[in-house]
């Protein structure tokens, strides 16, 4: 069907053709199983907490709990609070939770209600929490959605009390090995931290085997409480971590520094020069190295890098954290695009552009319908993004590199980071080898050369 498409572009205001957004309660899930012992609520219909569950479950190839409050026919008319006080009851017997994340639907924000004043009204015992955020379907993405229940969470529990001389790291919707990573970084730094939210030790772990256990990780209510004693907040992703980082800072007057994903040297540089001026302390050997090894791999592989172009799809924050560094290597990235709406996607990637004198195209809310008419006209190289472009790379027959949510075609990717300099490595590794598996297989049998 897709070499079908036609070259001329027609503007659309409200049809997406194989969409980049993915529904808010999918984020608001994922930072929800980011908490210990939460259980992520979805006040809707069954179907709606199905269907998130089982996209998580595709690319983390392990599976989560989540609960439903059934709403069905009667609830659209009556309203579906009786539903979500039976649903908290029975949760918290059935499943004793620390924490429950109760996350909006499109159903029930239609319906109009009253979530925070349900939630109020329910008594609470000792040790046990509600939270709720608003994240109707119809309006933003999963990016979206994690911004506002990671927001949300901070609203509701965060308390400024006794400074803990600690850092709050909001490493934004990643992987858990990408956060995984940005820990060991911040440890190396001697940087006493707490990172919210956390899927280390969630996803990638042994299943649990009783229904009211939850897996090691995640953190922990009392952690989410004492990020309002933190001397700086480090905000990764201006679209997932933004908000949230705004909301520590104007209700426990946290100070933040929003930065892009720590991808690509610079960005990675900028990072650790931050944990240095926190925790005073040198770089150690071990990350210089690492930052060596990096440096050695492009200025080997830069001759097949020069003046390739790309083509970039996905999540705002981590398009834009890769731009930079593909800017860095020399590869134009030709066309970036995010099904996530909001002007700064445009406005930072024309930045991007301008620091590397290179000529590209950026848009936002956009979809892969757009991105495959401008590869029609003019195609690049290499494809950059997640699973879902594999229809459009078979089509228009360009290589893909799988980065980003969702990948639920290949195995591993989740356990990986892309963060850090053992996560450059990574990425230059897999642009490397798909770019050479490509002329393998374009140059005649005679010309192969071996290197």
């Amino acid at each position: 069907m897709l070499d079908l498409t036609p070259k001329e572009m027609v503007h659309r205001q409200v049809l997406r053709i194989n969409p980049l957004a993915g529904c808010q309660p999918l984020g608001a899930i994922y930072a929800s199983l980011g908490m210990h012992a939460c259980m992520p609520h979805s006040h809707g219909s069954s179907g709606c907490s199905r269907y998130q569950r089982t996209m998580l479950q595709r690319h983390f190839r392990q599976s989560g709990k989540v609960t439903s409050s059934v709403l069905k026919e009667s609830a659209a008319i009556f309203g579906g609070e009786g539903n979500l006080a039976t649903a908290i009851k029975n949760i918290f017997e059935l499943y004793d939770p620390e924490i429950i994340a109760v996350h909006t639907t499109c159903l029930s924000e239609t319906i109009g209600d009253d979530i925070k004043a349900c939630l109020h009204d329910y008594p609470l015992a000792a040790g046990k929490y509600l939270i709720h955020a608003n994240t109707p379907s119809y309006t933003g993405s999963h990016v979206t959605g994690f911004s506002n229940m990671t927001s949300s969470a901070i609203e509701y529990l965060a308390v400024k009390s006794l400074p803990n001389h600690k850092t709050a790291i909001l490493p934004g919707f990643v992987n858990p090995g990408d956060m995984r990573e940005i820990k060991r970084i911040s440890g190396l730094m001697g940087c006493d931290y707490i990172m919210f939210p956390d899927t280390c030790g969630v996803f990638g772990q042994r299943g649990v085997e009783k229904i009211n256990q939850y897996p090691a990780g995640g953190t922990r209510a009392a952690d989410i409480i004492d990020l309002g004693n933190c001397r700086k907040t480090l905000a990764f992703g201006q679209y997932s971590s933004e908000a949230a980082a705004r909301k520590l800072y104007g209700k426990c007057g946290v100070p933040f520094e929003l930065m892009d994903l720590p991808i690509g040297i610079e960005a990675v540089d900028r990072f650790i020069m931050q944990l240095k001026g926190l925790s005073g302390w040198d770089v150690p050997a071990e990350l210089e190295e690492e930052r060596e090894q990096v440096i050695d791999v492009i200025l080997d592989a830069y001759p097949y890098l020069y003046n390739k172009t790309a083509a970039l799809f996905g999540d705002p924050d981590i398009i834009i954290a890769l731009a930079e560094f593909l800017g860095g290597l020399g590869i134009i990235p030709r066309y970036a695009v995010s099904g996530t709406p909001g002007a700064c996607f445009e406005e930072r990637m024309e930045q991007i552009y301008a620091k590397y004198r290179m000529d590209g195209t950026a848009k936002a809310p956009a979809d892969l319908f757009d991105l495959q008419q401008w590869l029609k006209k003019e195609p690049v190289d290499l494809l950059i993004g997640n699973t879902h472009g594999k229809l459009l790379a078979r089509a228009e027959d360009i290589p893909l590199v799988r980065i980003g949510f969702p990948v639920m075609d290949r195995h591993v990717h989740s356990l990986w980071p892309v963060v850090g300099y053992r996560g450059t490595l990574r990425i230059l590794e897999m642009i490397l080898n798909t770019l050479m598996d490509r002329a393998d297989r374009d140059h005649p049998e005679n010309d192969l050369v071996f290197i």
